[in-house]
Order: structure tokens, then sequence, then C-alpha cells
């Protein structure tokens, strides 16, 4: 038996185990055993949302804020030319006003691009929280700027969906003064930990009922300190969305990219090979920033063949796509965005068979097409092609097993009829119609079913 079945054996064995005793431990053998809700799996694509005061200076990046006190030159300039030598950053906050948001037209568009999760940033690394926090008073959306509940809203109309709601939150808080007292001490004192981190993020599971944890900010200290083990003992054992929730790898110094229910490791995480766990690329589709910036060029924006890239190498290798826009202190969901999602989403409808609920297959990418990513479900195998061929053939060398007999039937998702194949020893030629005819305008997905096996 080799290594990865040895662990997948080990990990079904105690998953059994646990589900038995309904219990787990807050230590990471314990919780590493619980099995992945099937939905997460089956989801793929999720929508990521970073919103926040930052929305309002809206340049640079989400670490406006961090940045300016770190004396980044453009920031700095920026601000000399632009306000008052005492201006504050939590001045913004006044401007954060979310006068268009509206929580049932996001639904709509993030519906429309075919997403499955949603995670919204209910607090970033400014501290600043989307909910009237009890534990974030004076510098929440209630208390100013929007004077809304704008997370709460947003909770009820993606719940009105068949979307799942998540939340990302930030463990640590740049200049929170208890923060950095704990700091002071190498994190000897718990303070900030025992007295909002715990009861915040308590707070939002039992108002919101979140299927995803997305944690964030945990790199300066252990997980001890965070409290990380206890605090998902919790959420598994007794929390409202015990059954449900999934969280990622975000939790301490060393646990990134070894525990959580699934793993992103580091932004835009996109190993291009299976792992042994189940992964997230959390990528954005403005290449600079994660949150909305004014300045930003059409060039700085992924391209709809550059989005569906990611996303076939991400699903093939059996990861999620978490796809982030950053909306506007507005509260609007900025055209450029919208485009690209819209796009994705018609993509989907006609090729998402190849998408949702799928498996990796035994080859990931093709062995002569480097733009030819596979996917399987049930009896079929799926091929992603990323590129139209010349000559409107398609030449393929991981599939030559699936084309020993005659009965192999090969379709172009989206369109009517089966495609002429031949096989040339290993490599199999697929003849394709004319592309002017074909739905799809970017990327194109083949399905093959082997009658015999």
């Amino acid at each position: 038996m080799n290594e990865l079945n040895a662990y997948w054996v080990f990990t079904i064995l105690m998953s059994f185990i646990l589900i038995a005793s309904g219990k787990y431990d807050p230590n990471w053998d314990s919780l590493d055993t619980r099995p992945l809700p099937q939905w997460y799996d089956d989801a793929k694509i999720g929508i990521f949302l970073h919103w926040g005061v930052f929305s309002v200076p809206s340049f640079h990046s989400e670490w406006f804020w961090s940045e300016w006190i770190g004396k980044s030159p453009d920031i700095v300039d920026y601000m000399e030319k632009n306000f008052p030598p005492e201006f504050s950053y939590q001045e913004f906050a006044k401007d954060f006003t979310a006068e268009f948001f509206n929580a049932t037209q996001w639904a709509e568009i993030f519906t429309k691009a075919g997403a499955r999760y949603v995670v919204l940033t209910s607090k970033h690394h400014e501290g600043f929280t989307l909910w009237p926090s009890r534990y974030s008073f004076g510098w929440n959306a209630k208390d100013i700027g929007p004077h809304r509940d704008v997370l709460g809203e947003l909770n009820e109309a993606i719940k009105r969906t068949d979307i799942k709601f998540g939340l990302y939150h930030s463990l640590y808080e740049w200049f929170n003064p208890i923060y950095r007292a704990d700091k002071a001490t190498n994190f000897s004192s718990q303070d900030f930990v025992d007295g909002k981190i715990i009861p915040e993020i308590k707070e939002l599971v039992n108002n919101y009922h979140p299927s995803v944890i997305w944690s964030d900010g945990d790199w300066e200290a252990e997980d001890t300190y965070w409290r990380s083990t206890e605090l998902l003992a919790w959420l598994y054992n007794e929390s409202p969305v015990k059954d449900e929730v999934v969280v990622n790898d975000r939790w301490g110094i060393g646990i990134p990219c070894h525990h959580g229910d699934f793993i992103n490791c580091k932004d835009r995480y996109n190993p291009g090979e299976l792992q042994k766990k189940k992964w997230e690329n959390a990528m954005t589709i403005d290449k600079d920033s994660w949150g909305f910036r004014r300045n930003a060029k059409l060039s700085d924006y992924l391209t709809p063949l550059e989005i569906l890239t990611v996303l076939a190498r991400t699903i093939s290798c059996g990861g999620n796509l978490l796809i982030n826009v950053g909306p506007s202190k507005e509260g609007i969901i900025n055209p450029i965005f919208e485009e690209r999602l819209t796009q994705l989403g018609n993509w989907l409808k006609i090729n998402g068979e190849a998408i949702y609920s799928s498996q990796p297959w035994t080859a990931q990418n093709d062995s002569i097409n480097s733009n030819v990513w596979y996917t399987s479900k049930d009896d079929a195998v799926y091929a992603i092609d990323l590129e139209w061929p010349q000559n409107n053939t398609v030449i393929l060398g991981s599939v030559g097993n699936l084309f020993k007999t005659a009965d192999t039937v090969v379709t172009l998702l989206g369109n009517g009829g089966k495609l002429k194949w031949a096989l040339n020893k290993d490599r199999v030629e697929i003849y394709l119609p004319d592309k002017a005819i074909v739905n799809s305008d970017t990327a194109w997905v083949f399905k093959i079913i082997d009658n015999k096996l």
C-alpha cells in the first residue's frame, strides 16, 4: 500500500470511529479525522468578497492602512496630495456608505456566475466588522458608515438562493491595542483572543449560521495562542452549523497546508497536481488587489480565458476555485467584475457538467497537449480544451485506453451529435465541427464515454 492510500485508509477508519462517538477532541489528530461535508467538494466554485473601510480610499490594496503606517511611498504620496496632515484612517469609515448596496442584486449576480458558495470578509485586518458586533464597539458597519448590518442583509439574500453563505474572519488586527499588548508579551497573554476573537467568532456563528469559516491573519502566533483547536472542537461538536460548516487551514504558525477541512496554503494556491487533502485556490480577478481599486486598468483584470485556465487547472487537480471581487464603498460590484462573473456563468451553463460534483481523473493534464485538463464523473471523462486546435482536430495522449473499441462515444458539450475520432497508436485524434458553429467561444469540453468499460 502506498503512502497516499495508507493516509486515506487511516482517515476513513478514524472518521467512522468519530462519527460513532459524535465527539471531536480539541487537537489536530482528532479534528483532522472529521469527514469533509460533501456539499463543499461538489460545489467547486465560490465567490470571495473583500469589502471594508479599505474600499473607501480604494487605492493600492486592502492593506492600505498598514502600508500607509509602514511608509509605502505611493500611499504616503497619495495621502499628502489629497488629505490634510492630521487625517487618520478611521476618518475613512464615515464614507463607507454602501448607499447602493442591494443584497438581492448581489445574490442574483452570484447565481448567474454559477457560484455555489460565497465568502464575505466579515472583518479584515483593519478590525472593522460588517455586522453590529458587541466586540467592536464604534468600529462596525452599524455604528458608522452604512449604519446597517450589511453582513446580515447579504446572509438573508444568499440564503434565499441555493448558494451557501460563508464568512472570512481575520484573527489578528493590525492596530488593536489589546492585540499589540499580547504581542508585546510574546503572546504569553491571551487577552485579545479570550476577550474578542473567540466570542466574536461564536457571535458570527450563532447569529448568521455560516457554512464556511475562512480564517486569516494567523501568521504571527502559534495556534495555541489563537485557541484554534478549542474553537474548532466547539464548531464541530456544539455549534448550530456543526454538520455543515467547513474551515480552511489558517489557524496559526505551521498550520496552513496541513490542517483544516480544506487547505489553501497561500493566496492563489494552484499546485497543478493532486493533493492529499481537499484544497482551494483563492484568487482575484484584479491581478494586484483583493479590494476594489479605482485606478485599476483594464489590463489589470484577468481575461475570460485566463479565468477558465485557472478554473480548469484547479478543478482537474481536485481543488475548489474561490474567485475574488472587491465591491466599491457605495456597495457596487464594478461592471468589469460583473461581466467576468457573467461570462463564467454562461460558460458553466454549457460546460458545468464537467465541473460540478466532478472528480479528478487518472491524469490531470494531457500527456502531449498541455492545453487540455481532465475531470471525471460516473462513467464519463471530460477533456477541457483551452485552445481551439488547428485544422479542427484535437490530439490527445492520455486517453488512448478509452478508445480501444469502436464503442467509445465523444461529444462536445453544448453541441449535438457524436464526434468522429481515430486512434493512432496511443494518440487520439478527435475531429471537430467548424468553430463558427460551436456554442462556446472560450474553452471547450469533450465528453468521452467508453461503453465497454
